[in-house]
This record gives C-alpha cells, structure tokens and sequence, in this order.
C-alpha cells in the first residue's frame, strides 16, 4: 500500500494559491459556509434580509442527490425555498436545459408523495458562469415565465438568475462576481467571502479541506478514465481519446497542473489542454 504524503503549510498553500473561487474544486469548499452563501444570494437576489438555513455540497455525507446528479450548493433558505448554486466554466453544454433539469431533480426530491402541487417548494436557481450566456452585456439576466399573449409573468415556483464574471454593470452584484475571479478577496463590502478566502488559502483546516476535495475529484476522474479504456477495448486510439477526456476534466474543475501530472504525463497533459483552446 502507498504511503500517504504528509503535506506541510507551505507545500499545500502552493496547492492552492492558483485556485480561483469559479472552480469546481474551490467552489464546493468555499460554498460549504452557510454565512459565505447568505451573503453571496443577498447581493445576487437583491434581498439584504435573505436568510440561508442550510448549505449541502457535493462533498457532503448528508448529500442525497448522488453522483449523477451534480448540484454545487444547494441551499435552503429561511421562507423554505429551496436555492441551488451553480458555477459552470465550460461553454459546451445547453445551460437552460441543465438549470432545468436539476430545478426538476430538486423538486421532485423535495416533494412528497399525495402533496397538493400548491404545497410543493419554490426552486431559485443562481448560474454564475465564466461568460456572458445571453450575450446581451448585462453581468445578471433573470428569467421568467411569461404567457406570450399577454406578457403576463407566471409564478410557477421556479425563479431562474444567471450571473456572469465577464460583463461590469457598476451593480454589487457584478463586483462580487468580480471576486469569483481573483485567486485572493479582500472586499469590506463582503466580508464573509474575504475572511472565507482567507481560511482556504491560509489556514490550515482550510487548506486540508481544499486539498482533500481536490484528490477527491482526482479519484473521481481517474477512477473514470480507467473505467472507459477498461469498457473501450476498441484499441490504443479509442482509449487514448477516453483518457484526453478525463485529464480535460480535471482541467476544466480547475486541478492544478501538478497534480494531473502525478498520474498521466506531460504529453498527455499538453494533449488535453489543446483540447480546450
């Protein structure tokens, strides 16, 4: 059996000083802070009396969604809704179909049998993503349930925000994405996110936290690579191609280069990152 490398402070800031709060990695610890997701739906929901009674990540055992069901934060909130945050890099997907499909895995999850659909929990969705999806320069686009006739809006439960880092439209809303893009905080206007930054990057239960989500997403994506080229059997080439795949992935959740290359080489490495230009 391996022995387990002992880490010390300054090898596991180096870790993770590149890791920028958009990615997957970081997010998933950084969100797990009930006071961290209070004070980002707050700004982005424009509601200062906003409460966050709970917080569930990805890395959490009280986690029942699953593996194939990859919710970021889900979120609930003082009046009982439910608010799922997503924060998404990769501009290869149809983002209002994936906002939909987990407001729908949400709500079925949080629903009950024999429930009167009155009854049933308002879903918020909060996107933030590293480009603008809209395109139309605004750096927060809500979108609603509108009849086409009339223009009347429609409540029906799902409250859907897509935020972005790229666009600055002078609202607090677009400095605090802002932050998203820093390797470091230091904002008085969110001091939660500050002091939060602050404790993954420099102390050292923060940094263990962040360290040990990241093997977890190395696990998960080696795990899978291996999966596929056992599956494959379709020749070099095909197998090749399936572990591009899995070293892209971990590019894309932000593993830091170093850690890749403890298990695939330069080459493949240099391989897979053409694969995202």
């Amino acid at each position: 059996m391996q022995k387990k490398q002992t880490l010390t402070l300054e090898q596991k800031k180096e870790r993770v000083k590149d890791f920028r709060p958009l990615d997957d990695v970081f997010f998933e610890v950084l969100a797990d802070d009930r006071d961290f997701c209070q004070e980002l739906l707050r700004t982005v929901m424009e509601d200062s009396g906003l409460k966050v009674c709970d917080v569930i990540v990805q890395s959490s055992r009280r986690n029942l969604y699953g593996r194939s069901v990859r919710l970021d934060a889900l979120c609930k909130l003082g009046s009982g809704d439910m608010c799922n945050v997503e924060v998404q890099r990769a501009d290869e997907d149809d983002h209002f179909r994936r906002v939909r499909y987990h407001a729908s895995v949400i709500t079925a999850k949080e629903s009950y049998p024999g429930e009167r659909f009155e009854k049933i929990c308002n879903v918020h969705v909060v996107y933030i993503s590293e480009f603008d999806i809209i395109g139309k320069g605004r750096t927060s686009y809500h979108v609603d349930s509108v009849i086409r006739e009339t223009g009347t809006l429609v409540d029906d439960g799902l409250h859907r925000i897509f935020v972005n880092t790229v666009n600055d439209d002078g609202t607090d809303t677009s400095e605090l994405m802002s932050c998203f893009t820093k390797t470091m905080v230091d904002n008085p206007k969110f001091p939660v996110f500050t002091r939060r930054m602050h404790e993954l990057k420099e102390e050292e239960g923060g940094l263990d936290a962040v360290c040990e989500v990241m093997q977890k997403y190395i696990r998960e994506a080696t795990a899978e690579a291996e999966k596929r080229i056992e599956e494959a059997n379709k020749g070099t080439a095909e197998a090749n191609r399936k572990k591009m795949l899995a070293i892209r992935s971990m590019i894309q959740y932000g593993i830091p280069r170093e850690a890749i290359l403890r298990d695939f080489s330069e080459e493949e490495y240099l391989s897979a990152k053409k694969m995202l230009e």
